[in-house]
């Protein structure tokens, strides 16, 4: 499973050239932008470096190489929010998304209903990659970055890694048991 996760950061001082690059356009605050991969039980196994909010989701993606590996790593099936829409076709078909809405106005009853189930059901299943966010965030460091923006991907690397070292041992120490 993959999404994407915003953590607030302070604002670039006043004159700064970049300064607009770090307004998120879906929360309108200062922010920076990571991509989490998880597997089906919500355990993380990889996040992209930290970049500027402005960019979308599937841009970031493209940009930290991640469309590369899927497309050519195994063929496994990738559930993604309507953010990575698109992303299917240039993966060979295993990034899967929410189903496209054909009807922007005036649908049919019976569509509605059929789309809405098919929504949930996906919405149902990539509901672990959003706990693997939270745990991510849990921790206070990422819950809102007061540190320098620069030292931001060393952070969110360093507490992935160490999220995703405690998962596997909690794992190993279940299956001694």
């Amino acid at each position: 499973m993959i999404d994407g996760t915003e953590i607030r950061v302070r604002r670039p001082a006043q004159g700064r050239n970049d300064r607009d690059k770090f307004i998120s356009g879906k929360n309108k605050q200062n922010a920076v932008k990571s991509v989490v991969v998880t597997d089906g039980e919500g355990r993380v196994l990889w996040c992209s470096p930290a970049q500027p909010a402005r960019c979308a989701d599937i841009t970031h993606a493209r940009q930290s190489g991640l469309v590369r590996l899927l497309a050519g790593g195994p063929a496994v099936e990738i559930l993604a929010d309507a953010g990575y829409q698109g992303l299917g076709v240039q993966t060979g078909g295993r990034v899967v998304t929410p189903p496209h809405r054909k009807f922007k106005k005036n649908a049919p009853a019976w569509y509605e209903q059929i789309y809405e189930r098919q929504r949930k059901a996906h919405s149902a299943r990539r509901n672990r990659v959003e706990h693997a966010i939270a745990h991510l965030k849990h921790g206070r460091a990422l819950a809102r970055h007061l540190g320098r923006r620069n030292h931001m991907s060393h952070t969110v690397q360093a507490i992935a890694d160490l999220l995703s070292h405690q998962q596997n041992a909690d794992l190993t120490s279940a299956q001694q048991m």
